[in-house]
């Protein structure tokens, strides 16, 4: 039997499993099976807390269809309130090792329960190579060098803006996001060949210079109700395209989540909610290629 917590992040909802004292078996299809919301539990993916050498505790993460991501914001921010609500540690400023770095955060504790979390997601990566963006067009400026590839959706040519912040993002800004047929240009835009391990795509309408409306397809997941790195990863487009502040709320179909882009040390803080769901048992195993 596996012990389980379902938890979410603005409605960004994964499958949370304590393995700092288990070795688990399977795991991708354990993700497949768990992310089944017919089948399964239901969730946009499963994710690990870790025991780490690095930081306080590592985060493995994996998306619905099996493959493994290198990070999540709605989920990291999950992991923090996990391990201090299940006293795992009485930190309330912790490190996370995530395939995409170490990332610290600090803990909103209101009655012993986190409330809110601050992620230090740090500084975005925009050079083409690491993102990765193969023949993307080289846009300065200021200090900023970035990258857009032009690319046609849905026979209307769009220029996306590229960023990684751990993971790869291609920003596309659009005039109403409630009109976005996100199932038919969503899987366009992840399996663009300018994308060789393919990548999230968020449709983002400017509100102001302080205020977005985001729509995300996550690679590996479809359209989910929030994605923070995502949200992220639009903040610094955003502001590289000269359209918002560096501090921006931003609207998701799961809720807001406050983003600020740090001018002096060029770290990007995302602040935002983590809540439990429920807790339950997994009797047996889940069959192969679930």
């Amino acid at each position: 039997m596996i012990k389980f917590t379902k938890m979410e992040g603005l409605g960004n909802d994964y499958v949370y499993i304590d393995a700092t004292h288990q070795e688990l078996d399977n795991v991708q299809d354990l993700a497949k099976f768990v992310s089944n919301r017919h089948f399964g539990i239901g969730s946009d993916g499963l994710i690990l807390i870790k025991n780490s050498k690095k930081a306080d505790f590592r985060m493995q993460m994996f998306n619905s269809d099996g493959s493994e991501a290198e990070m999540c914001g709605n989920g990291i921010r999950c992991v923090g309130k996990f391990v201090y609500d299940k006293g795992l540690t009485k930190k309330k400023e912790l490190t996370i090792e995530t395939l995409a770095g170490i990332k610290s955060l600090k803990l909103n504790v209101e009655n012993e329960k986190v409330k809110t979390v601050e992620v230090d997601m740090g500084e975005p990566i925009l050079e083409a190579k690491e993102i990765p963006v193969k023949n993307a067009k080289e846009f300065k400026i200021k200090d900023k060098t970035f990258y857009k590839v032009n690319l046609e959706i849905d026979k209307d040519l769009r220029q996306l803006t590229c960023v990684s912040m751990g993971n790869p993002h291609a920003v596309d800004f659009v005039e109403d996001v409630s009109s976005i047929d996100i199932e038919k240009v969503g899987p366009m835009v992840e399996c663009d060949e300018h994308f060789p391990n393919k990548v999230n795509a968020e449709f983002i309408e400017i509100v102001d210079k302080n205020h977005i409306k985001m729509r995300v397809w996550e690679r590996g997941a479809g359209e989910t109700l929030a994605c923070g790195t995502g949200a992220c990863a639009s903040v610094v487009a955003s502001t590289l395209n000269g359209y918002t502040d560096r501090k921006v709320e931003v609207e998701l179909l799961g809720g807001k989540l406050d983003i600020y882009w740090n001018k002096e040390n060029n770290h990007v803080y995302m602040t935002g909610p983590a809540t439990t769901v429920f807790e339950g048992m997994l009797l047996g195993t889940p069959p192969k290629n679930s």
